[in-house]
């Protein structure tokens, strides 16, 4: 009697995997009615199986009992399965350790390795590589010793022997716990239920069919089971995309290769190539791939053969691709494969979403997205919600993007920050926080916090914004009432976290922060926060978190707690639920694994995305892995290759990029440019890129013009500040905006200090210092000290400002003691005044007027930086010291009179070395104004400026003069960059 042929078959690109495979299995064992329900078919994933499943719906025309569809990666295989794989009489498999306990104990285990040298939540991330890298090995079935018995020290650097070193405690450990567990790792649970499995069918088929369909993975444990169900009666292996039709020599030259008998070398395999991972699979599985038969059924999705032929011939070997001139024309064509090349991300979304929803304007037909890229997918999809078409995206969002996760990480930014101005809005604004009926007021409270909080950050802790929301800026008084009000029921629902300010000191710190964290989210935001699927996975992951978190890390201090969450989050995807349109769909890569539509799109192909880039080992060298025969880090790039060959299969394909992301320009993928190569060029759909850009694209582009508003003249300030008059003259836009509009600049949340805020400080030391201490030089600099020292004096100024200032104020003292000794005296510090004159109302504040030893006065104005120039003094700007000698010798001061001639500016910059020096705009190199003239010059450009613009009725001219019109807090309202330059 013959031998049975292997049950191994394959299904081409070019035909739609699942549709074809339902077919097929139908005609098979369909015409017993129980045939197909007493069967099992072993898909990849869970997604792969409902793929399936939808295929068997569209071939059934009718009712159909269906197989028993398992995913062969499903950790809990057994219970999936039932006594298919785990026999009541067989010996009970030892549960496998939870993956985040798993993870928590290797953080402990590096942190214990390595010292103090890690923070706990790097430990956490390390952990998770090294949990990679561990079951890596055992899916290879690498043993530990085998790692132990390489003499490759001397080769590595200090880097890679430091972390082999760590690796080997670790991995000398880790059976200690599982034993102390009495657990076993889930790979290995997985290996022992598929040997047992494989061991079982060999002696006692299943009585139905066994049908392993689009499984892949070439590990050792699954080519065994896939041996045993090719092998048996009813058993069926049913290949993705297998090359058959490859030739033979560049099949061999994929590898794996055999060490040279003599030096032991071995030729490097091609792990980037689509077919390597399944010659891998035959291999080990011991057939070769001429026993391996087409699956002879088509579907009415399929493409048509010539387009798997060209598939196969652009994803040749790269160095047999010189045999692409060589071939027919047949096999270079890519009928119905499009490709379009954007400029930008944003035109590639909107192409895409109109693609879509073409598609829905023919009945019965589907469209999908695959990309690896969730940014694109999530921009087609907000693109597509423009005309009410609702696009679930199949491979979810990570937790720490959607609303739960981040309103978490925001609280845990919090606590860190211990309250810091920027993550305490963050959070009291976050749209989970105070949801419902009352959220209106809540914002607007949180807003008026907002402002307050403008500027430096005020002392860390809940006491610290108490005390800034008591003690701030004069200027904002009111508006800190108003946030001080609301402040109380804000802060009441803080008060649980803000204890969390002390690092644990005890065992389970973690526990202890993750129960608060989770008890503040919901006197925050309410049930309403663990409501959803997002939620739920955050009310999951933080109850599992709470109990492993006793065999993690030991001291987790509340600034560890962020990245130790985010690095958590970043791996939790939220998949939507079913609701989205029935013909329309997006992919990630193992989302779109057998899956087919009439319409692929296939988005992002660039490298570094598709395929990206092979995410680094920290623990084993390349070098390392190859001795111990784990994959290099790239057979990743062959298993997004193989994706993207099924993928080309649909009947319509439209491939995209774009030329540049958000911050370079892009390289075209691999696999763009072999088939561009091999065609001598795609087809490029007709008007989509034109469309795309057309649809908001506005009919007529109109710049603003120069703004240049004219109130009435009776509606025109009467009043104005010295430090006013040059934003008058040199933008009067800017001064209009300011005074009559009451648009006024926000600092920053959380601000450095800038040059006005430090001038602000310095002044308030010296007035201090004037009024309260008389200019004793002694105690000038315990003052300056005393201000950089207090709590709510920003860290940079302290850190960096703090020898400049010193060595300043030190200049200062001895300088006034001078000029004392040489009979000059200061009269009065930081007084307000005011003139009648040319029909407004002049106000200013000296810094400082000295009586000097002629009785004439001195008009003195620290800077903090450097002083005007005389070039801008002469050209009639910066004459403010000019404006006080107006006011002082009009009477505008009280308890000052006389005639001014002395004007100084006392800057804190450095110059000639030193900082601290005098510069005054009548004196020094240049053109320049006699100090007798000083005063009526100021005087008649300052009734100029109010006959033209206050009393007068020239238009406010945005930007007259720009080079006196540094500052640019207005020139968004005045939409300069539309029109400046124009004229």
């Amino acid at each position: 009697m013959a031998e049975r042929r292997l049950g191994l078959y394959t299904i081409p690109p070019h035909r739609a995997f699942a549709d074809t495979l339902a077919i097929g299995l139908i005609r098979r064992f369909g015409r017993d009615r129980m045939g197909l329900a007493r069967g099992v078919v072993l898909v990849p994933n869970h997604r792969a199986g409902r793929a399936i499943t939808d295929a068997f719906v569209r071939a059934s025309e009718g009712g159909l009992l269906l197989p028993r569809i398992v995913a062969i990666g499903d950790p809990d295989l057994d219970e999936a399965v039932g006594p298919l794989f785990d026999p009541a009489d067989a010996e009970p498999v030892p549960p496998a350790v939870p993956p985040l306990k798993r993870r928590m104990i290797l953080a402990r285990l590096l942190i214990e390795a390595r010292g103090d040298s890690i923070e706990p939540a790097e430990a956490v991330r390390l952990a998770g590589e090294l949990g990679r890298t561990l079951d890596q090995m055992q899916v290879e079935e690498v043993a530990a010793s085998a790692l132990r018995d390489l003499e490759l020290t001397a080769e590595l650097s200090d880097h890679w022997q430091s972390a082999l070193s760590t690796f080997e405690v670790v991995l000398d450990r880790w059976p200690g716990e599982l034993a102390r567990l009495g657990m076993i790792d889930m790979v290995e649970r997985r290996r022992m239920l598929l040997d047992r499995t494989a061991v079982s069918w060999r002696d006692r088929p299943p009585e139905g069919f066994v049908c392993v369909a689009g499984v892949t993975n070439s590990s050792p444990p699954i080519a065994r089971l896939l041996r045993v169900v090719a092998e048996m009666p009813r058993g069926l292996v049913v290949l993705p995309g297998l090359a058959t039709d490859m030739d033979e020599a560049q099949w061999a030259s994929l590898g794996p290769h055999a060490p040279d008998p003599v030096t032991g070398a071995r030729i490097r395999s091609i792990e980037t190539h689509p077919q390597y991972h399944l010659k891998l699979l035959l291999d080990r599985m011991g057939v070769n791939r001429t026993e391996v038969a087409a699956w002879r059924v088509a579907s009415e999705l399929d493409a048509t053969p010539a387009r798997g032929k060209a598939i196969a011939s652009a994803m040749a070997p790269a160095a047999f691709t010189h045999l692409w001139t060589t071939l027919p024309a047949g096999q270079r064509r890519f009928d119905g494969v499009r490709a379009l090349e954007v400029a930008t991300p944003a035109e590639e979304a909107q192409s895409i979403a109109l693609a879509l929803r073409e598609v829905l304007e023919l009945p019965g037909r589907t469209a999908a997205l695959v990309t690896p890229d969730r940014n694109l997918a999530r921009r087609v999809a907000a693109h597509c919600a423009r005309w009410g078409v609702a696009v679930d995206d199949s491979a979810g969002q990570k937790l720490s993007t959607l609303p739960p996760g981040t309103l978490l990480l925001a609280i845990a930014d919090a606590i860190g920050q211990r309250f810091a101005p920027m993550a305490l809005l963050t959070l009291l604004k976050h749209p989970l926080v105070a949801a419902g009926e009352g959220r209106l007021a809540w914002l607007e409270g949180a807003r008026a916090l907002d402002l307050a909080l403008r500027g430096p950050r005020p002392g860390p802790g809940l006491a610290g914004i108490d005390a800034h929301l008591r003690e701030g800026d004069k200027r904002t008084a009111g508006v800190r009432e108003t946030a001080a009000a609301w402040w109380v029921e804000a802060r009441a629902r803080l008060e649980g976290i803000a204890a969390l300010s002390v690092p644990p000191s005890c065992e389970g710190g973690l526990s202890s922060l993750i129960a608060t964290l989770r008890e503040a989210a919901t006197i925050l935001c309410g049930e309403a926060v663990w409501a959803r699927a997002d939620g739920r996975a955050a009310a999951q992951l933080l109850a599992d978190l709470e109990i492993e978190a006793a065999d993690g890390p030991r001291q987790v201090a509340p600034g560890d707690l962020l990245p130790l969450l985010r690095t958590l989050f970043e791996e939790v995807s939220v998949r939507p639920p079913q609701g989205g349109h029935p013909r329309l769909a997006i992919y990630g890569l193992v989302e779109a694994q057998l899956q087919t539509a009439d319409l692929m799109v296939l988005g992002g192909l660039n490298e570094g995305v598709w395929p990206a880039l092979p995410a680094p080992d920290p623990w084993l060298a390349p070098r390392i892995r190859s001795e111990l025969g784990l994959p290099s880090l790239e057979r990743r790039i062959g298993l997004s290759a193989h994706d993207f060959s099924m993928a080309l299969g649909a009947p319509e394909v439209l491939l995209t990029r774009a030329r540049r992301d958000s911050s370079s320009p892009t390289i075209a993928s691999r696999f763009w440019l072999r088939m561009e190569a091999l065609s001598a060029g795609l087809e490029a759909p007709a008007g989509l890129a034109e469309w795309a850009r057309a649809l908001d694209r506005p009919e007529v582009y109109a710049p603003a013009l120069r703004p240049a508003p004219n109130p009435p003249v009776e509606k025109r300030p009467r009043k104005i500040s010295v430090t006013e008059v040059d934003r008058l003259k040199a933008d009067p836009y800017a001064f209009y905006a300011r005074r009559m509009l009451g648009l006024m600049p926000l600092d920053p949340v959380d601000a450095d200090p800038t040059p006005a805020w430090r001038g602000t400080a310095v002044h308030a030391v010296l007035q201090a210092w004037s009024q309260e201490d008389q200019c004793r030089p002694d105690a000038l600099k315990p003052r300056a000290l005393a201000m950089l020292g207090d709590t709510r004096t920003h860290p940079v100024l302290r850190a960096l400002w703090q020898p400049r200032l010193i060595e300043a104020i030190d200049w200062i003292a001895g300088e006034l003691a001078r000029q004392r000794d040489e009979g000059r005296a200061v009269i009065d510090v930081e007084q307000a005044g005011k003139l009648q004159i040319a029909g407004v109302t002049l106000n200013g504040k000296y810094d400082r007027i000295d009586r000097m030893p002629d009785g004439t006065l001195g008009i003195v104005d620290y800077k903090t930086g450097t002083p005007p120039s005389n070039k801008a003094v002469t050209a009639g700007y910066s004459l403010q010291l000019g404006l006080i000698g107006l006011i002082a010798e009009r009477g505008g001061f009280e308890r000052v009179d006389g005639v001014a001639r002395t004007f100084e500016y006392w800057s804190l910059g450095r110059y000639a070395g030193k900082f601290g020096f005098i510069r005054s705009p009548v004196e020094g190199r240049g053109e320049k104004i006699a100090p007798e003239d000083f005063i009526a010059t100021a005087q008649a450009h300052f009734a100029d400026a109010v006959g033209r613009w206050l009393t007068g009725d020239e238009p406010f001219i945005a930007k007259l003069e720009p080079e006196f019109a540094p500052y640019a807090e207005y020139d968004q309202l005045m939409r300069r960059d539309e029109w400046y330059g124009r004229e």
